[in-house]
């Protein structure tokens, strides 16, 4: 595995092509305990009677990082600036959906979402589709939550202005920045009909018996045009070779995703949101944001459909990222030690049994930074993170749990199961050698199996307590080794 330079991740976060933002909401949680302590159900209800209830939790709200792309589209210098000046860009349209947001996390969801509408601080509206997650490792505490802004100020404008002139409506569809498709769902209609007329209540049961009802409607759909801006995303010639090859842009994930908007449409869900996966004609991944609407006077037929699709690639690598970034260790590549935790307890209640744990140290580490610098002590454990990285597959994992320690869990492995791995961790290490002979690595294990009755911190800590054994041998060997040298 090449080496990596830390601050590559940080960069990565700088020159994300979305807007985001970093931010602390562990005292929005606290004052949502209180709240509960103090008997409040309907949270909505709750903000709606007293305005200044949404500006305690917005007040709680800390920023603590934001990217570059979130300065330039608030024309903001730098943090500081933005923050000063944070009253004029949420104002407004604002509190409606501050509410909604703030009610998803009240309801249990570590994610939220809204629409809703800011302004840059030289006062341009700004309409923008939020999506905030709290990061994984974090759901306890909320004191680290991702935001995505996407700037959707041209497709809403453009959505207001087509109520304003059908003639100037006909040249937006055209050249709208966002992938239009006006298609004919009367069919589909027709086909969700007659189940009903048949006596079916629960649609969601049906299409789980007759599971070929939903490819029966996705294939009854009539695409009725779509505009320059669609042949762009999918990489299309043109209208007719797109329309050739729907089946290969709508495959594979599509099929859930289409069930789900067939069951809105049965319970009446004539307009809709959701984030879907599609392919180009090339085979490229995309990742969209589906808006769903059946025009006005067709809301008995279906037969005029609006679908406008918003390319949200960038948006969905970045949140992946960061997902990453909360689950492993930057400098080694491994799982982190908020993994290992979340797994080890996972493990201590669902199992399998038995569970076999590697406790394991870098030999030399402290030494390698005080006398050859952290430059070498950083390629040491860059080094391990290799050699951990081949060691195992999963349900197995290799966590960093501190400075220069590693543990690895083995789950339904028996002792026989471990010491094998344990030789195949050694065969990697020598192996490392060979490629980086300046400076052997070495590494100091423990090694525990589950009982019947243990609890997984047990095994750790007879683990643990072997691996400071064999650490203790080692520098007993490596000063004998020293004298020897010294008297020869």
């Amino acid at each position: 595995m090449p080496a990596t330079d830390p601050d590559d991740d940080a960069k990565m976060f700088d020159l994300a092509p979305v807007s985001l933002w970093i931010e602390d909401f562990s005292a929005v949680k606290a004052l949502f305990e209180q709240w509960r302590a103090e008997g409040v159900g309907d949270i909505k209800a709750f903000l709606a009677a007293d305005p200044d209830r949404v500006r305690q939790c917005s007040e709680r709200i800390r920023i603590l990082k934001v990217n570059r792309k979130t300065l330039s589209l608030f024309g903001a210098r730098d943090l500081a600036h933005l923050m000063v000046h944070l009253g004029q860009v949420m104002r407004d349209d604002t509190f409606k959906s501050h509410v909604e947001e703030l009610a998803q996390l009240w309801n249990g969801r570590t994610s939220f979402s809204s629409h809703t509408v800011n302004y840059t601080l030289a006062g341009e509206r700004l309409d923008i589709q939020l999506n905030g997650t709290i990061l994984p490792g974090h759901e306890k505490s909320w004191d680290r939550v991702m935001i995505a802004i996407e700037d959707v100020t041209e497709r809403e404008g453009a959505r207001r202005r087509l109520v304003d002139s059908e003639n100037y409506a006909f040249g937006l569809f055209a050249h709208s920045p966002v992938s239009l498709w006006v298609e004919d769902f009367s069919a589909v209609k027709r086909l969700i009909d007659d189940v009903r007329a048949r006596g079916v209540e629960d649609f969601r049961v049906f299409t789980d018996v007759h599971q070929e009802f939903v490819p029966r409607c996705m294939s009854e759909i009539r695409v009725l045009d779509v505009n320059s801006r669609t042949l762009e995303l999918f990489g299309a010639p043109d209208r007719e070779t797109l329309l050739r090859n729907l089946a290969d842009v709508f495959r594979d994930e599509m099929g859930p995703h289409f069930r789900e908007q067939l069951v809105d449409l049965w319970d009446g869900k004539l307009f809709q949101q959701r984030e879907v996966v599609n392919y180009a004609l090339d085979g490229t991944k995309l990742h969209l944001l589906l808006q769903f609407s059946v025009l006005p006077n067709h809301e008995r037929d279906w037969s005029l459909v609006q679908v406008a699709l918003t390319d949200i690639t960038a948006r969905k690598k970045a949140e992946a990222y960061l997902e990453y970034l909360g689950t492993h260790d930057v400098l080694t590549r491994t799982l982190n030690r908020s993994f290992y935790v979340d797994e080890l307890n996972r493990l201590g209640r669902k199992g399998p049994q038995p569970v076999t744990v590697i406790i394991a140290d870098l030999n030399g580490l402290k030494t390698a930074n005080d006398e050859l610098g952290h430059g070498v002590g950083d390629a040491l454990l860059r080094r391990a993170g290799e050699v951990f990285g081949s060691l195992v597959e999963k349900p197995a994992s290799v966590s960093r749990i501190g400075g220069d320690e590693f543990a690895v869990l083995l789950p339904g492995t028996d002792a026989a199961g471990g010491e094998a791995v344990l030789a195949s961790l050694a065969e990697l290490i020598e192996l490392n050698n060979q490629y980086y002979p300046d400076f052997a690595l070495s590494i100091s294990t423990g090694i525990a199996t589950s009982r019947p009755g243990d609890r997984l911190e047990q095994v750790v800590k007879r683990a643990d307590l072997k691996m400071l054994h064999a650490k203790r041998l080692y520098y007993l060997q490596a000063n004998r080794d020293r004298r020897g040298t010294g008297a020869a």
